[in-house]
């Protein structure tokens, strides 16, 4: 009787051990499908200068514009912006947040409440979300740019006060 007991309660313990493991596995399981990455089908991009084709742009006719990912009515997007020399963008604001980076010339930017700072290479500039904002290419050959909007695209011109 005492063999018939201790296997029983040997049996019981196992079961429990088992049932244990199987709801540790399915946790770990759960955890990490909840981790992963999505795989919506979106693909990457991989996109030469020499490739990118700027149409005419809706702001003045020496900046053209192209878009590079996402989709301007919903937001966020990356584009790269092409300025002819002594181009001037007039003050503008965008819901959105503006982060800006200079490719290639020279890029004079100004913010309402900041000085006007002449950007390089590897220059970079933040506008707050509806900040006025203005830009001019100084440089005596083509100004590059890559922009990002962290929201839906939209633009406000404003009448010049400086």
């Amino acid at each position: 009787m005492n063999k018939l007991h201790a296997g029983i309660r040997s049996n019981r313990s196992a079961h429990a051990t088992y049932l244990l493991l199987a709801c540790f596995c399915l946790l770990l399981a759960v955890t990490l499908s909840a981790q992963a990455p999505e795989s919506g089908g979106k693909t990457g991009i991989a996109r030469r200068l020499a490739d990118v084709k700027f149409p005419p742009g809706e702001g003045p006719d020496c900046l053209q514009f192209f878009l590079e990912n996402g989709d301007m009515k919903i937001g966020p997007t990356t584009a790269i912006m092409k300025a002819a020399p002594k181009c001037v963008v007039p003050p503008h604001y965008h819901t959105a947040e503006e982060q800006l980076i200079i490719v290639k010339g020279y890029v004079s930017t100004g913010m309402e409440g900041m000085k006007d700072t002449v950007l390089g290479p590897g220059g970079f500039a933040m506008m707050p979300s509806k900040a006025p904002h203005w830009f001019t290419c100084t440089a005596k050959e083509e100004c590059l740019m890559f922009v990002t909007f962290d929201r839906a695209y939209d633009i406000v011109w404003l009448k010049p006060n400086k």
